[in-house]
């Protein structure tokens, strides 16, 4: 009976090859890429995936999230790089807020089929994170604390109104207490590639965010080309609309794919 199904099978392929132009196979969808890469930014960790990551693999997605030690810009795109490195095939890198700098140097990587920017910054090349949004301030940078180390950490007040607004008081609460003190110099470095120039880009703009303004969303988002979505979400959309988020990524590993 085995046997028999298997001629069945080479009998039905080589009718199909026989019958259906070669345009029509090239015109078939491609299997989306399987590896997602998620980088967390400033004052957070690889938990700020925690509400995307079980959908994504519900969806049968390979996801990895980056923890990010913060101590310098080139520590951050070593321990993507690093992540990137372990994959057994194509990656769709997401990055957010300051997790976007680091992508776009992280994604010149050759294994990277997209990006996908979740209220980040996108610096050009020779820009920092803080340069680029230099022209943009917003009610969050008021709440950044120096320590004597040079490291900077959000105030309470800064993450409960300004970072996570929208959040119930529990999770601003976790975060708080879990925040990691960030670099000076790691928000300062500059950039000295800018991947999305020749990688296939999304963007995520939170039109509520009061970390990275939504006009300098929509600005680098213009600026890449990227194919956008705006959620009326606070700084850490992919936590208060994860499912939204998911979408987009779920649409870039498919879009990614067919860049292939």
């Amino acid at each position: 009976m085995k046997l028999m199904r298997a001629s069945w099978t080479l009998i039905r392929n080589a009718f199909l090859l026989g019958v259906l132009p070669l345009s029509a196979f090239s015109q078939m969808p491609a299997t989306p890429v399987h590896n997602i890469v998620l980088v967390h930014g400033a004052w957070a960790d690889g938990s700020s995936w925690a509400k995307v990551i079980p959908i994504l693999e519900k969806k049968g997605f390979h996801v990895t999230a980056v923890q990010n030690p913060l101590t310098s810009f080139a520590d951050d795109v070593a321990a993507t790089k690093r992540i990137i490195d372990a994959q057994d095939g194509p990656v769709l890198l997401v990055g957010h807020s300051y997790g976007g700098a680091i992508i776009t140097e992280a994604g010149d990587d050759p294994k990277v089929a997209g990006l996908v920017y979740v209220a980040a910054f996108a610096p050009e090349e020779g820009q920092s994170a803080v340069e680029q949004g230099k022209p943009y301030p917003t009610p969050g940078g008021g709440e950044i604390r120096p320590d004597a180390s040079g490291f900077l950490s959000l105030t309470a007040k800064g993450i409960t109104e300004d970072f996570a607004p929208d959040l119930p008081s529990v999770d601003q609460q976790i975060m708080i207490a879990t925040q990691g003190p960030t670099s000076v110099n790691a928000l300062g470095a500059k950039v000295t590639h800018s991947a999305w120039k020749t990688k296939h880009c999304w963007y995520i703009v939170a039109s509520n965010d009061r970390m990275i303004s939504p006009t300098q969303e929509r600005s680098s988002a213009l600026n890449m080309k990227a194919d956008s979505t705006e959620i009326p979400a606070s700084h850490v959309v992919m936590l208060s609309h994860p499912a939204e988020v998911e979408a987009v990524i779920e649409k870039a590993a498919i879009g990614a794919a067919d860049q292939k």
